[in-house]
């Protein structure tokens, strides 16, 4: 296996990171989301949702990481957002970051972490907070609960982590 390549994505991604993007939800939410949601979340829809936004994506906001030519993750950031009517605390924001099971522990989140925010940039996010391994994974580069949580639009409690 090569060494993992981060990047910037470019619109041929879309359907590579829409893999990735389904395949890290059907792995980490599976159990937590009703049958009939995933009559709808299928990687066709997320293809055309990723396409879409490559299509307006501003550079080095959204990276891939790349194993042996194949997207293996990919990582999302810019300016934070309200969320269910909470103000955000932080400029910044992790908008997302999913990576293969397989290549959890490998470093390629950590890698794609840093593609996307300085390790010392402040900065928020939101996690399931049922997803013990994805807080320790934010824990380990510097993020901490700050004691906000919601309940999304899907039934998931998710907790506000910044650093």
């Amino acid at each position: 296996m090569s060494e993992p390549l981060v990047r910037p994505a470019v619109p041929d991604d879309a359907e590579a990171i829409a893999v990735v993007h389904h395949t890290a939800w059907v792995q980490t939410y599976s159990e937590l989301l009703p049958t009939e949601h995933w009559e709808t979340d299928t990687v066709e829809r997320r293809a055309q949702r990723w396409r879409e936004r490559l299509s307006e994506e501003r550079p080095g906001y959204l990276a891939v990481a790349v194993v042996d030519h194949g997207v293996v993750g990919f990582a999302k950031a810019g300016a934070t957002r309200a969320k269910e009517g909470i103000a955000p605390v932080r400029s910044d924001e992790l908008w997302s970051l999913y990576v293969f099971g397989e290549h959890h522990g490998t470093g390629v989140g950590a890698l794609l972490l840093e593609g996307v925010l300085a390790p010392d940039r402040p900065a928020e996010l939101w996690v399931a907070e049922s997803n013990p391994r994805a807080r320790r994974f934010y824990e380990k580069h510097g993020f901490t609960p700050d004691g906000v949580r919601l309940t999304d639009g899907l039934g998931i409690v998710e907790i506000r982590m910044v650093r």
